[in-house]
């Protein structure tokens, strides 16, 4: 349990002392302290939820099981790398003066917010807090995307902000329904929003409420995973806002609310189960179909894209709609791949955006077609950015290789005529982005170009991670999906 609250608190504590003293030049270090501290308790956490399995704490306010904590401890590695990378990124942006030092205040701050709301949302056992947690992070990340205060950014700010603000309203009422079915059979109505509770009575809900709850929940946290075409807001959100936020909403923000989804799929199948009057299945082919959407259309929006960071921007729907896909179809070799997916993805997407923040100072511009001989400028990045670029398309040996492979392989095995649309959706994402790439990367230096002080650590320890996931995934990782497996589907990967 002491680990769990300090997970927990470290977060709230940066966010308390450094909207006092975040404008200090160092004030960088403290944020990489917390985050780095949180990650030394996550993986204290995780040991112990592994070897003792699920447990509930402080009454059953706080829930960890292999779900969740690895969850946990993949937030708080992005959030140590992120921060590592923040460091020299935002004191450039500073003497740029694209930022003052009150802002910095702000940004820092709201990182460690933003951290802190994520580890609520996943370590929750009630669904309501879950709900809010979701809310907080919302606030704090368009905070972040209206940080440089230009016209663009605070219009993107403002569309982040209503149109997630929609879509969590109808996570509310569908919240509000689930309620309304747990309450008429749990014991203790106080209790009728734990996961914890829900999860033993799942059986015992009115199938058609529980439905009808899954639709608006759907609806209210696919606009969070970026689903289309609940996806309006994302691009621009990671156009316009500081690059190392784009970083932690890609590789955190949207699998938290995925996490959520997945949680809520789990009561609704076993509340479906033995229904006679809705699809048992209706959640499942759901997910499967605003999945297999986001996929597609993602994949295709890639090619008319102009501005490096919604260029990624669209490759993190894509994977979103592919993982939503993949837990949708079910069964544990669909979800082990899923849960891998999540990992690789997260890694390989925060590290691109890293590389796709230093390019940007580096030609003093967003738009791909100003972006050119990145490798000549500065080895480093350039590099950085096209071997990103392999990993997060599919290319071997690195893990998303695999990971797609697995999903591949689950789909053949139980819906085989819908690997073509997967294989295509495949296809058109690896060309729309190494088209947009290769030029930027290559060829001769540009006149002005100069490199930027940059931290590529947390670039080459995460690509080093995802080769490694792409070679032999660790035994202890692979026992960790396969437990994650067994508790969303009932069955596992591994004998």
């Amino acid at each position: 349990m002491q680990a769990l609250l300090w997970t927990l608190s470290l977060p709230l504590f940066g966010m308390i002392v450094l909207a006092l003293w975040g404008h200090h030049p160092k004030a960088h270090r403290l944020n990489i302290a917390c985050t780095v501290a949180g990650l030394g308790f996550a993986i204290i956490m995780a040991i112990e939820t592994l070897h003792r399995g699920p447990k509930t704490y402080l009454n059953g306010l706080l829930y960890v099981d292999a779900f969740n904590v690895y969850l946990v401890v993949l937030t708080a590695m992005v959030g140590v790398t992120t921060a590592i990378f923040s460091g020299p990124y935002m004191l450039h942006e500073l003497a740029r003066g694209r930022v003052s030092a009150n802002r910095m205040r702000l940004y820092h701050s709201s990182y460690q917010g933003f951290l802190f709301a994520m580890q609520v949302a996943l370590s929750s056992n009630n669904l309501g807090v879950l709900w809010v947690a979701m809310e907080g992070a919302t606030l704090s990340t368009v905070l972040l995307v209206s940080l440089y205060r230009t016209p663009e950014s605070i219009e993107a700010a403002w569309k982040y902000f209503l149109l997630c603000g929609v879509g969590i309203a109808q996570a509310l009422f569908g919240t509000v329904l689930l309620y309304f079915a747990a309450s008429k059979v749990v014991v203790q109505q106080e209790d009728a929003l734990l996961w914890s509770e829900l999860i033993k009575v799942a059986a015992q809900l009115d199938p058609t409420t529980v439905s009808l709850a899954f639709g608006f929940l759907l609806i209210g946290y696919g606009t969070k995973v970026g689903l289309v075409p609940l996806h309006n807001w994302l691009p621009d959100a990671h156009s316009e806002g500081p690059t190392p936020m784009s970083a932690v909403l890609s590789g955190l923000l949207l699998n938290v609310a995925l996490y959520a989804l997945v949680r809520i799929k789990m009561i609704t199948d076993a509340a479906l189960q033995s229904s006679q009057s809705v699809d048992p299945h209706i959640a499942g082919f759901l997910m499967m179909g605003f999945g297999l959407l986001s996929f597609i259309v993602a994949g295709i929006f890639l090619h008319r894209q102009t501005d490096i960071k919604r260029l990624f921007s669209y490759s993190s729907i894509e994977h979103m709609g592919l993982m939503t896909f993949a837990f949708g179809l079910g069964g544990p070799l669909a979800t082990f791949g899923a849960l891998l997916h999540m990992t690789v993805h997260s890694l390989t997407k925060s590290a691109i955006f890293i590389t796709v923040g230093h390019a940007s100072q580096i030609a003093k511009t967003q738009r791909i077609d100003g972006i050119r001989g990145l490798i000549a400028t500065q080895p480093a990045v350039g590099w950085g950015l096209l071997i990103g670029t392999a990993a997060i398309t599919g290319f071997p040996p690195f893990g998303v290789f695999v990971s797609e492979f697995l999903l591949l392989t689950a789909t053949m095995r139980t819906w085989p005529w819908l690997t073509l649309p997967l294989l295509l959706g495949l296809g058109i994402a690896f060309a729309g982005l190494l088209r947009a790439v290769q030029p930027m990367v290559y060829g001769e230096k540009p006149n002005g170009q100069l490199p930027v002080p940059a931290n590529m650590l947390p670039v080459l320890t995460q690509f080093t991670l995802v080769m490694i996931l792409g070679l032999a995934i660790p035994a202890f990782l692979a026992r960790w999906f396969d437990a994650a497996a067994r508790l969303i589907t009932g069955a596992g990967v591994l004998p």
